[in-house]
């Protein structure tokens, strides 16, 4: 079972990789059905065959279909094919197959084919997972031949030769498990002494030639139940996250995200009118970054408990072109010259003596009480200052002094902003901002003895060669919809922001990817 969870982090990747086209229907996305009350998870992807089949493929060749973009999924794939081994080899009965070899094939046989996943709550064991794809008839015996294979191996357990398939009885849970082959479709699933899931999928395909309806509007669409999710699969505390819906698809050279964020109770904040720093941010810029309603959010941040009562509502983040190190941010505060002597005093001193010794400088407050720098580190001057504007105080951060004789924003941009309901806005030309973040987070690694992304590796080249060469803006924008609800769009070229794109790069560069999840790169021995 966990070999299909797999493809649930990793999904939005597929999508990218695959697919080089827009897909087809019209602009107007009609909205998913309610799911089931006793969902756990539930994916469609259309595959990279139906993807590829459109005429407007052009604007994604060059991101998607490039030599770099195949190298890196060459890459991550087989790294997918040792996952389950890595995952379960304390309870394999031969460790010695790997079972590379019989799952590497079927990782491009779910890029290239349309399929379902979908997980269903059981009242008698853990979950019951079902994969319907889409094969012909010669790599569906491939699958029933390979997955009968491997699962004999491991198990030591002869698979029962069943009509139209086969199914494999253990002892420990789920301790059943079935492939199906139904029409032009494959169904594999498992759970605990009963199917039901899977006997309804392979009903429904039998009569309607399918195991859904077709989504003519998007590459993919899935729904998590996260806190159900929890319950199971420890790996999924580490993502704190309501009941998602999402929908990926494609327009003008752009990849196009659509989403809700569904709590269990109405959000807790007050949405405070937005506080523009208008004579502190400034052009030109490569992206801008504004979001409300984050207080009730740091005041959950235990290192933060000595500053509460200076916690900010709003954060407004931005980055000048030219200079890659000039990134800023300001938050408005009651009292910004106090706030910032309370910040120094509380959570920054205290890290001095640390600082000291592991030679990164030390937090100096200047003698007029309004400014704060991190002295002592090599190609940036990291400050933090009191600042008073026409909207408030606030407290005014950045890495590399700021330009003084710029230009200022057109009034025009921050009336858009000043809907009622926007959560969070963010702009940016992310093949510019690519190259600053992307410089910031490697000069962070170092400092911190951390290993860096290698310049040579798959994921570097396709960042810099082909992310990094691509025009188009992003665009993310989460507005409060309902008092439980948050509504999720972007609009991407290669899906993601830069800064996700470096986290998304290291995480496939990492040695254990993706059995170990995303963190820090190991230290750097001296």
């Amino acid at each position: 079972m966990k070999m299909l969870f797999l493809v649930l982090p990793c999904v939005a990747l597929a999508v990218a990789v695959t697919g080089c086209s827009q897909p087809r229907g019209n602009e107007n996305a009609v909205a998913p059905p309610t799911p089931p009350s006793d969902l756990v998870a539930q994916i469609y992807f259309a595959g990279g065959e139906q993807i590829s089949a459109d005429t407007n493929s052009l604007a994604f060749t060059n991101l998607w279909c490039s030599p770099e973009a195949q190298a890196l999924r060459a890459q991550t794939l087989n790294q997918l094919a040792l996952a389950p081994y890595e995952l379960l080899r304390k309870r394999i009965a031969t460790p010695s197959n790997n079972g590379v070899r019989q799952f590497r094939p079927l990782l491009d046989d779910l890029l290239q084919s349309e399929w379902f996943l979908d997980v269903r709550d059981a009242t008698n064991g853990p979950p019951e997972p079902v994969l319907a794809i889409h094969l012909n008839t010669a790599r569906a015996q491939f699958w029933q031949t390979n997955l009968a294979d491997i699962l004999e191996t491991w198990t030591a357990l002869p698979v029962k030769q069943i009509p139209d398939g086969w199914e494999l009885k253990k002892h420990l849970p789920p301790n059943r498990i079935r492939f199906v082959r139904a029409g032009d479709w494959v169904v594999l699933g498992c759970g605990q002494d009963e199917l039901p899931l899977n006997d309804e999928i392979v009903r429904r395909v039998l009569a309607e030639k399918r195991p859904g309806p077709v989504e003519t509007n998007s590459w993919l669409s899935a729904d998590a139940d996260w806190p159900r999710l929890a319950r199971w699969f420890s790996w999924t505390n580490a993502v704190d996250w309501p009941t998602t819906r999402l929908q990926i698809s494609a327009r003008d050279g752009n990849l196009r995200w659509d989403g809700k964020f569904i709590y269990p109770q109405p959000l807790k904040w007050q949405l405070e009118p937005w506080q523009f720093p208008t004579n502190l941010i400034h052009q030109p810029m490569v992206s801008f970054t504004a979001m409300r309603g984050v207080r009730s959010w740091l005041a959950e941040q235990s290192r933060l408990t000595n500053f509460s009562k200076w916690l900010p509502d709003q954060i407004f983040v931005w980055a000048l072109a030219g200079v890659p190190l000039q990134t800023f941010a300001a938050a408005p505060v009651t009292n910004a010259t106090n706030a910032l002597q309370e910040l120094d005093e509380k959570l920054l001193a205290p890290f001095n003596t640390n600082l000291q010794s592991r030679m990164l400088g030390s937090f100096l407050l200047a003698t007029n009480g309004a400014e704060i720098n991190w002295s002592g580190l090599p190609f940036i001057t990291p400050f933090v200052q009191a600042d008073r504007e026409p909207a408030g105080e606030f407290l005014f951060a950045g890495l590399f002094p700021d330009t003084p004789d710029a230009q200022p924003l057109p009034p025009a941009l921050f009336t858009e902003l000043s809907r009622t309901n926007l959560v969070y806005y963010d702009w940016e030309v992310t093949a510019e901002r690519l190259s600053g973040v992307l410089n910031v987070s490697q000069l962070a690694l170092m400092l911190a003895q951390r290993q860096q992304l290698d310049a040579q590796s798959a994921a570097d080249k396709w960042l810099l060669h082909r992310v990094g060469t691509t025009p188009n803006s992003t665009v993310t924008e989460i507005t409060q919809t309902a008092p439980d609800e948050l509504t999720f769009k972007r609009s991407a070229p290669a899906g993601f922001t830069a800064a996700e794109l470096i986290v998304l790069a290291h995480w496939l560069e990492a040695a254990d990817f993706p059995v170990g999840g995303f963190h820090l790169p190991p230290r750097v021995e001296n």
